[in-house]
């Protein structure tokens, strides 16, 4: 499942939803400066408290306690008063403001409340999203379109977005895949699993502590063996995969491209990857190309995904408590 980057970090705050509903107004200003890198440019400087991927003109942040939207240049466009506030996707984005919960339009207004014991929610992908109905150890996902109806009823234990028409589920800590009408395509049979991308998901065979992790197609059946300790997804006919302390970039077939000799490598997004350079707590972030080429060389505490519709990566300057995030270019 989607393991890094804050927008998995503002989603995974739909879980808990807080009480009270204050509004807060700030302006931020966005800042042009010289390159901070080779081809990174500092195109919103870092002041948020923290900061999630661009995606459909906006990115969610959060100033003080409440959470917002910015535009590309750095201005407020929905002033910071949710909970919690999820990535923008086929123009709806998973929000929350006091027991108010749903999915809010550009314009910060909800456009959609289901009347459900709703404790968790998702972002929309292929006209559904998944929403877990009950407590967190109890609850069953399901999946809602976007007049709020349920199309596949609450029956699993954890559920991921759709991708390829496929979207990864779990029952009985097994995981596997369904269709668009609830129907399993792929049997519930994994240690863990990821989305489809490119028409190939990571799985892990065996168990959580010495099962490998390898790539099967639609058919449920692997192109790539498990051999790896972590798989992500495809995305630029590339996946990062770890063997031991070692990360790589392979291609379809799971041959080696990039071989980054780095401490930590995230996924290719818009022809770059996010790369560490030393230990979680002091090493630098910086960006490689396609070719393992350090295009932006590390220089942040922590370094997103640079989205694909507006070019934009969120970067921190900072410790985790402490720091700020800003927004770079390529």
């Amino acid at each position: 499942m989607n393991r890094r980057g804050f927008g998995a970090c503002l989603l995974a705050a739909a879980s808990v939803l807080f009480a009270g509903c204050e509004r807060q107004s700030r302006t931020a200003a966005s800042a042009q400066s010289e390159s901070t890198a080779q081809t990174g440019r500092m195109v919103i400087a870092p002041q948020f408290d923290e900061g999630g991927p661009f995606a459909e003109g906006l990115a969610a942040v959060r100033v003080g306690a409440r959470y917002g939207y910015i535009g590309t240049k750095g201005q407020i466009v929905i002033a910071p008063q949710f909970d919690f506030a999820g990535v923008f996707s086929e123009g709806l984005a998973a929000a929350g403001s006091g027991s108010k919960t749903g999915y809010i339009g550009k314009d910060g207004a909800f456009v959609l409340t289901p009347q459900l014991e709703i404790a968790d929610l998702s972002a929309f992908s292929e006209g559904l999203a998944a929403i877990r109905i009950g407590d967190f150890l109890n609850g069953k996902w399901g999946y809602i379109d976007k007049k709020g109806a349920i199309v596949i009823k609450p029956q699993f234990d954890s559920a991921g977005p759709f991708s390829n028409g496929l979207a990864v589920i779990a029952i009985d800590r097994k995981w596997g895949y369904i269709d668009k009408a609830g129907r399993h395509v792929i049997a519930p049979q994994f240690a863990s699993a990821g989305s489809f991308a490119d028409e190939l998901a990571a799985v892990r065979d065996g168990d959580d502590l010495t099962g490998k992790m390898g790539y099967i197609g639609k058919d449920g059946k692997f192109v790539i063996p498990p051999q790896f300790d972590a798989a992500f997804a495809f995305s630029n006919g590339l996946a990062d995969v770890r063997i031991g302390d070692a990360y790589s970039f392979i291609d379809r077939q799971g041959k080696t491209i990039i071989d980054p000799k780095v401490d930590f490598a995230d996924s290719f997004s818009n022809g770059l990857a996010a790369v560490r350079v030393g230990d979680e707590s002091t090493g630098k972030y910086g960006f490689i190309d396609s070719h393992g080429v350090m295009i932006i060389k590390p220089q942040f505490d922590f370094a997103d995904l640079f989205s694909v519709s507006d070019g934009l990566a969120a970067i921190r300057m900072g410790g985790e408590k402490d720091g700020k995030f800003g927004y770079i270019g390529r």
